[in-house]
């Protein structure tokens, strides 16, 4: 161990006393079983923890154990977990339940190289779930840790850089109280979420580690952590067809396999922000014709390396042609409850549903 870690001893018993005192009460903490750690881990992945919650709740309720997992329909199981995104996660703990099924005899495996074997399962998802579930002594380096302890340490290098993460994992470990490594690792995550926080002024007065912190010491805690920038994200522009059949169902396909979305069902749509006329062409190439096209105010959706500046044309299908493979008319109902949606496209799913809901108001 380094001088440098060295000095971060004392981190062994004060992270864990802080965390009895001021853990934040989440569900998965309950009762941290490896099932509920590794669904917790994994929906936190790019997901705000407020946001995550309903989800996490709604996700135990359908889907209980392992076994459950493995078996739901890949539709059922996009739908419960719509509005989450990144939905390769959540074919991800599919998959890996199927081998768990397959390989484990159902039950989660135990030892740390096992669980990062598994699909979806990087280093930081790993350590997690070895040492919360299992108690084993793993790092959990994630953007919380790796920003606390780059002004701990008031290290200037690069965190996103692989060396600085296989560093920092290797020093957490070996200053990590080794009887409650869970709860230190725990305790790390909420000091990053609620002290150390990475937007605005860290609440340094807060923190049970500022007698330990060479950024605070130094006054140069607002300078760290130090962070390559991001390449600037890929705009694409493309017109969004919400399309209504003689008795109010959407038209909808569904994505290919792999890439963006892979497998989830979407509004047609085209590259390019047509208006009206070019929209009609658009259409007739489909083999279809609508009553007059509105256009619909227009949306924007960030995904991590694209955004898409979305055109939409609303109206009503007067004729049609058979479909192409993948596409199908739903109704909203349907919509609703069993298809799973792209959150892109929520504006035009939300307009859909709305719509059918005052058309049976007004008849009722």
């Amino acid at each position: 161990m380094t001088r440098e870690w060295k000095d971060l001893a004392a981190l062994a018993q004060l992270l864990p006393a802080w965390y009895d005192e001021q853990a934040r009460d989440l569900p998965w903490r309950v009762d941290p079983n490896p099932y509920s750690v590794w669904i917790s881990e994994i929906m936190l992945q790019q997901t705000r923890v407020e946001a995550v919650i309903p989800y996490y709740i709604r996700f135990l309720r359908r889907l209980p154990d392992i076994a459950a997992l493995a078996q739901i329909p890949d539709d059922e199981l996009m739908k419960l977990w719509q509005g989450l995104g990144y939905y390769s996660r959540a074919r991800n703990l599919k998959r890996a339940a199927q081998i768990i099924c397959r390989d484990h005899f159902g039950e989660f495996p135990g030892e740390y190289d096992a669980i990062r074997a598994l699909p979806g399962i990087g280093d930081y998802t790993a350590g997690a779930v070895a040492s919360i579930a299992f108690g084993q002594t793993r790092a959990a380096v994630d953007g919380n840790a790796l920003r606390v302890f780059s002004r701990l340490l008031a290290d200037g290098q690069d965190i996103s850089a692989p060396a600085a993460k296989k560093l920092y994992a290797r020093g957490i470990a070996e200053v990590m109280n080794p009887d409650r490594p869970g709860d230190f690792n725990q305790a790390v995550m909420d000091i990053g979420a609620t002290v150390c926080l990475p937007n605005g002024a860290p609440r340094c007065g807060q923190c049970p580690m500022n007698g330990l912190c060479r950024a605070y010491a130094l006054g140069i805690q607002a300078d760290l952590p130090v962070k390559a920038a991001k390449k600037p994200r890929r705009q694409e522009e493309l017109t969004v067809f919400l399309l209504r059949g003689s008795a109010g169902e959407v038209l909808l396909r569904r994505r290919g396999s792999s890439g963006l979305l892979a497998g989830l069902w979407e509004f047609p749509h085209v590259p390019g922000l047509l208006d009206a006329k070019q929209a009609e062409r658009e259409l007739t190439r489909w083999g279809l014709k609508a009553h007059k096209l509105i256009q619909l105010p227009q949306q924007r959706h960030v995904f991590t390396h694209i955004q898409w500046e979305m055109a939409g044309v609303e109206g009503r299908v007067c004729t049609q042609t058979p479909l192409p493979e993948g596409w199908l008319w739903c109704s909203p109902q349907e919509l609703a409850q069993e298809r799973p949606i792209a959150s892109a496209f929520g504006f035009y799913a939300r307009r859909a549903t709305q719509d059918q809901e005052e058309i049976c108001q007004k008849k009722a």
